[in-house]
């Protein structure tokens, strides 16, 4: 079994909350990691129509039925039940009562900002990260741009294989074909978490809208064009991209805050956080199709935010990820903010380092004015080293 990074900060929070919840998508992993970690809870899932059923008629007799401390699996399907476990741990304040986890993020947060505000710790679990799979620790943010790596041994798959692989968990554990699984993962999204869960009525429009949203992968999200492209309103563009976000099914990366010179962007950067996902979206068929696909640079730039999103997120942090571009087209593809310093990013897909790929990196940090701070450049070849003050990652670093 793959150890998740998660872990350690899943029993942290059950030490200290009476209430913890693990959210994420589908297929990500949760039921697995809370089995794993709390083997001595009493287990029910409420996807089952039963256990349900008997949640939502009688909800205090549901709760009852548990000596000691619990997993609900998929509680987003009896939202009922947190007011009763809100008055149960306030009568017995201990921590680690309830393990909760579910798919839906936008209903769990609604629920628990209703119910359980200050009782409960929520932590996001996403599919695999680089370093989970690889079995070893994620890259250190604090070191980023200042250290390159050493005697880091280049991985059995090839890029463009994990690429249109993706990282969700049952595709690298039953070794599935990745296309068969996501057309089915897909398929299953839409019927039942975007009608069942979600009322959005009008599927065929919303799996075009997700389409269109997967061809501007990269790009600054154009809600207005996106609209009149799908046939629908604006209102309704931003609702279905709320409902993407809420499913983690992409990152809306926003642009940085502090104004360098006179910038002009504010739209966010649409990215989507698997990139298997993101090729099957895009209809790609084969990892050797990768190679020459115009998407290549935009699915590599997905592929490195969603790495460093998890990096923050499986640490039990908020992600402090942006981009940066003034109004002349200067731009830095990923922006971290350690609160102390900012760490510029760039991807690059191609195996060789070209002189122009710091030329983003050289010229923010002469607007910054942090010519000697760190700096970093991800790309698709294997050798680490640093050049103009840059250090130089390959991808399977991350």
């Amino acid at each position: 079994m793959i150890h998740r990074t998660l872990a350690i900060k899943l029993q942290e929070a059950a030490a200290q909350f009476p209430i913890v919840t693990v959210t994420g998508p589908r297929q990500s992993g949760k039921t697995t990691l809370v089995q794993t970690e709390f083997k001595d809870y009493a287990y029910v899932s409420l996807e089952l129509p039963d256990q349900r059923t008997f949640a939502l008629e009688d909800p205090r007799g549901f709760l009852n039925q548990f000596d000691g401390p619990a997993v609900l699996d998929e509680v987003q399907h009896s939202p009922e039940l947190f007011s009763y476990i809100q008055v149960l741990v306030d009568e017995q304040d201990r921590p680690g009562q309830f393990i909760l986890t579910g798919s839906q993020n936008f209903l769990l947060l609604q629920s628990i900002s209703q119910s359980l505000a200050g009782r409960c710790a929520v932590l996001h679990l996403l599919p695999f990260s680089l370093a989970e799979l690889f079995d070893r620790p994620a890259v250190s943010l604090e070191k980023l741009g200042w250290e390159t790596p050493r005697n880091v041994q280049a991985p059995r798959h090839k890029l463009m294989e994990l690429l249109f692989m993706g990282f969700y968990p049952r595709i690298h554990d039953k070794g599935l074909t990745p296309r068969d699984w996501l057309s089915s993962y897909y398929q299953t999204y839409l019927e039942r978490d975007v009608r069942n869960v979600l009322n959005v009525g009008d599927l065929e429009s919303f799996g075009r809208f997700v389409r269109l949203c997967a061809g501007r992968n990269g790009q600054l999200l154009n809600l207005s064009g996106l609209a009149s492209d799908c046939g629908i309103t604006h209102t309704t563009a931003k609702r279905w991209i709320s409902v993407l976000e809420a499913s983690f099914l992409i990152i809306l990366l926003r642009p940085h805050h502090q104004n360098f010179g006179k910038r002009l962007i504010k739209s966010p950067k649409i990215y989507f956080l698997d990139t298997g996902l993101l090729c099957f979206l895009l209809r790609i068929k084969a990892p050797e199709d990768l190679h020459q696909h115009a998407a290549r640079g935009a699915i590599f730039e997905s592929f490195v935010l969603s790495e460093l999103y998890k990096n923050f997120v499986h640490r039990g942090e908020q992600p402090g990820l942006y981009f940066w571009r003034d109004s002349s087209g200067h731009e830095i593809d990923i922006l971290i903010d350690m609160g102390s310093r900012l760490i510029p990013v760039e991807a690059k897909s191609a195996q060789t380092v070209a002189a122009d790929f710091f030329d983003g990196l050289n010229y923010w940090g002469y607007l910054s004015g942090q010519h000697d701070g760190p700096a970093a450049l991800v790309y698709g070849g294997d050798r680490s080293f640093k050049q103009k003050g840059v250090a130089v990652y390959p991808w399977f670093v991350l």
